[in-house]
């Protein structure tokens, strides 16, 4: 696994986007070069800085997509209509355009590859990005760990990275959509939030000691934490990351 960064020993680098795919209506992945990349492990994150050319410039972190591989990393931005920095980078990027970067940063929210342990993903909305570096992670090495992943999500237009795991589950992951807005007929639950019946008929029970990561935004992570502890789960085996309003 790699180590933790250190932010204040990081420099930034300037990486050159290889490849745009869009995910959903409003969802992109950016797929970059990076020269002197030092590979990540499952779970961290970048910032990523903007500069105008009157100097003015703007940073956001964003989480890393990708398992590691050698300088290649892909960013999945969901873009904010009033934010500052998501509009550029969900619409506003080409092929061939530099990006500066500095990362990988995180040591908490950080999935061990050599930990046997049964593993419990829960993402709400654009919270899915750092539970698929985990999930790809597990498929390029090749491991066998017992991977769920319940995603709540508004509806079927706004899943994220949607052909990818519907190919995975082919290939052993058990996925659980819960739809808040609009639910197909073969969902099987009416739309609304998360409720305890998603999560541990989905899951894992407490006996099973999963490693559970939930995240999305702040108040879907606070609930999904609340419902994981009520179930019997050890609050330390869940490692949250949330996310809130910060100017996009």
């Amino acid at each position: 696994m790699a180590r933790a960064a250190v932010l204040g020993r990081l420099s930034w680098l300037v990486g050159k986007v290889t490849e745009l795919r869009d995910e959903t209506p409003t969802a992109r992945t950016i797929t970059l070069a990076v020269p002197g990349w030092p590979g990540h492990a499952p779970g961290q994150h970048v910032d990523v800085r903007l500069t105008a050319q009157d100097g003015y410039s703007a940073q956001r972190s964003y989480s890393i997509a990708s398992a590691s591989d050698g300088t290649r990393l892909e960013l999945t931005v969901q873009r904010l209509d009033d934010g500052e920095v998501s509009p550029y980078l969900a619409g506003g990027l080409d092929v061939g355009y530099p990006l500066e970067l500095r990362g990988p940063i995180g040591g908490w929210f950080l999935w061990d590859t050599a930990d046997p342990a049964p593993v419990l993903l829960v993402a709400g909305g654009s919270g899915i990005v750092p539970l698929m570096a985990m999930i790809r992670a597990r498929a390029t090495a090749g491991l066998s760990t017992p991977f769920r992943l319940v995603y709540s999500v508004r509806s079927p237009a706004e899943v994220i990275y949607a052909s990818e795991l519907a190919g995975l589950q082919q290939g052993g992951l058990a996925v659980q959509f819960a739809y808040t807005r609009t639910a197909p007929p073969e969902a099987g639950r009416p739309a609304g939030r998360i409720m305890a019946a998603d999560l541990t008929a989905a899951g894992w029970a407490a006996g099973h000691a999963p490693a559970i990561f939930v995240c999305g935004p702040t108040g879907f992570v606070t609930a999904a934490a609340d419902l994981l502890t009520a179930a019997g789960h050890d609050p330390g085996r869940i490692k949250t990351e949330r996310f809130g309003p910060t100017g996009g």
